[in-house]
């Protein structure tokens, strides 16, 4: 099928034939011609004809619902309302879990495995709602020149007030004393025993005790701003990649240390905020027992990052020789579950309404400025780009391909010899990744600017993974090398 549309994205659209009467085996010639208006300059906009669909329809996944005109966005898991409400209705078809979504343009989860076979090959994007990517195959994803986003820093006040939450309930008795008082009034004693009793419970304030913190990113600087300035108490920090950006939102008396054993030697409180992060030089099993040998015996341990960061059977060795010391987790552990000094929490630390809400809506707006203008923001395997919204009058490519190709300069001789001008170009570069945008001149007095051969000559360029043309029409566009073979 092939598209033809003016360059500006206001006029309305006009479907000469129905997608439901297409058959699977046909391609059609169907246009979408507005009236010719004039540019800002005096100038008309040229119209944009692109290939869409080429060959067997089956390959889009289910032709009955497809929408033609939209993006189509599949969710796995609940996702907010209130996030799903940032996608406009004119211009995205969100299909909710439980509902198929086969043509889907990009993928929006939680905490979903996200499995090959969930992600078609229409999908340009991947958004998790969430900070940690473990569920999702982020390698293959690159390989494939799919961008995989995350929400950092939307959860970031409901983990640290968790963290607050852990501190207290390790300091002074209160799982232990609500036990207790369960099982006074099971037995018809509760007030007759609770002065006597609460001499059991007693505990230690936090105003004044040292917090270590492991990993300043967006929870873990919160933390250390929050209890230095809010509950009074002295910070040391750890962190060999701190931002400064992050490090702008440190408290002033934090002590910053050049390693983690040195940050939590004389700490009370110990929190944790590090990404997991598998193979050589990740974070498995990074407070080892080298590690927790440094804490003081009464040390209170609290992870809301991630289980597997921590070596149970040191830890083991910790709380079995301090009677006093205390290991909060909100993650289970299947060695530790029924100590005494151990406090697990069912993975609360993202559970709030607002911070669900918070993170759909960063997701559902980053992937928006991705599908619309191309902006690569919060990607944990794409390079940054921030982009603004193309002039009216002009087309954007964006071109995925690796870095060591020099694809870019193929691009350019391509569209010089099509003798389209380029009025912006931007290429980033990320791992294995580049990252190609380029805005192209449309005002040709109304003619009629034709990318299909364009599009395939450059989408077929040796280390060229895909190509989006961008000019207005919602779903269109796309183009992927798959292994020699054009897909469009």
């Amino acid at each position: 099928m092939f598209i033809t549309r003016r360059v500006s994205a206001n006029a309305p659209l006009n479907v000469a034939t129905p997608l439901d009467k297409i058959a699977p085996e046909e391609t059609f010639d169907t246009k979408r011609v507005e009236p010719e208006l004039p540019s800002s300059n005096g100038a008309t906009a040229a119209v944009v004809s692109v290939e869409h669909g080429r060959g067997q329809w089956e390959s889009y996944g289910d032709l009955e619902t497809f929408q033609p005109g939209m993006f189509q966005i599949k969710c796995f898991n609940k996702i907010s309302p209130v996030g799903l409400g940032e996608f406009g209705e004119a211009k995205y078809d969100v299909r909710t879990e439980g509902t198929d979504g086969h043509n889907a343009h990009a993928i929006l989860l939680r905490s979903h495995k996200l499995q090959m076979e969930d992600v078609p090959e229409t999908t340009r994007a991947i958004a998790r709602a969430g900070a940690g990517v473990n569920n999702i195959p982020v390698d293959k994803m690159t390989e494939m020149g799919i961008p995989v986003f995350n929400t950092p820093g939307a959860n970031a006040n409901a983990v640290k007030e968790l963290v607050f939450c852990g501190m207290l309930i390790a300091s002074r008795g209160i799982v232990s004393g609500i036990n207790h008082m369960e099982k006074l009034g099971a037995e018809g004693k509760a007030k007759e025993r609770v002065e006597k009793d609460k001499a059991m419970f007693g505990g230690r304030e936090i105003k004044g005790k040292t917090l270590a913190v492991i990993g300043l990113g967006n929870i873990g600087a919160m933390t250390a701003h929050d209890a230095e300035v809010g509950l009074g108490m002295k910070t040391v920090g750890y962190d060999p990649y701190l931002t400064a950006e992050n490090a702008r939102k440190l408290p002033n008396g934090i002590v910053l240390c050049d390693s983690i054993k040195k940050a939590v030697a004389q700490a009370d409180f110990i929190s944790i905020n590090v990404p997991y992060i598998t193979g050589e030089g990740g974070t498995h099993g990074i407070i080892n027992k080298d590690v927790i040998d440094s804490f003081k015996d009464d040390a209170v341990f609290l992870n809301f990052a991630r289980g597997e960061l921590v070596d149970s059977e040191a830890m083991k060795d910790f709380l079995d020789r301090g009677p006093a010391s205390r290991y909060v987790s909100d993650f289970p552990d299947d060695l530790l579950w029924d100590h005494p000094n151990m406090i697990i929490l069912p993975h609360l630390g993202a559970s709030t309404e607002e911070a669900e809400d918070t993170a759909a809506s960063m997701a559902a707006n980053t992937l928006m400025d991705f599908l619309e203008k191309g902006t690569i923001r919060n990607s944990v395997n794409f390079p940054a780009v921030n982009l603004t919204d193309r002039d009216e009058n002009t087309v954007r490519i964006v071109v995925i391909s690796e870095d060591s190709c020099g694809a870019l300069q193929n691009v350019v001789d391509l569209l010089a010899d099509a003798k389209l001008n380029i009025v912006q170009e931007i290429m980033k570069t990320r791992g294995s990744i580049c990252y190609t945008v380029l805005d192209l001149d449309a005002t040709c007095n109304g003619e009629c600017i034709s990318f299909e051969q364009i599009q395939e000559k450059i989408t077929m360029i040796p280390g060229v993974k895909s190509s989006r043309i961008l000019y207005g029409e919602a779903g269109t566009g796309y183009a992927k090398n798959l292994s020699g073979e054009y897909f469009v």
